[in-house]
């Protein structure tokens, strides 16, 4: 798979990944030198192979587009969409899904979720590392 990965990064305009598949491009050696972000519970991970993890939801370096947790692919994919168009094709996008997030808590990062939510879901994190 990193081969192709290799492969395929040669000829795309963008190459990009959700949640832990920067690890994957990581891997591939496709970030090195760069700045990407991961699932919170591997962002750390992404320094041994040369990148610089950052929290962000989305980060653009180069061609290289990585997006944190699942629901912020649909952000990288929005983002993506007014890079490419331009702004009025991604809000239309937005619409189109009717992409209107609500959420009753403050709870969707590390960095906002009550300590001890975060301290519970590295623990199972730790105790299933394939699972996220």
């Amino acid at each position: 798979m990193l081969d192709w990965l290799r492969a395929v990064d040669r000829t795309s305009t963008w190459t990009a990944s959700v949640c832990t598949g920067s690890l994957l491009l990581a891997s591939a050696g496709l970030l090195t030198g760069r700045r990407a972000t991961s699932y919170w519970t591997a962002l750390d991970r992404l320094s041994a192979f040369g990148v610089t993890p950052t929290p962000e939801r989305v980060v653009f370096d180069g061609k290289y587009v990585t997006a944190a947790g699942v629901s912020s692919g649909i952000d990288m994919a929005l983002a993506l969409t007014a890079r490419i168009a331009d702004e009025t094709a991604a809000q239309t996008a937005q619409l189109g899904i009717e992409y209107d997030p609500q959420p009753s808590f403050a709870a969707g990062s590390p960095r906002t979720a009550p300590p001890e939510i975060v301290a519970a879901l590295r623990a199972w994190h730790a105790q299933n590392p394939s699972e996220g």
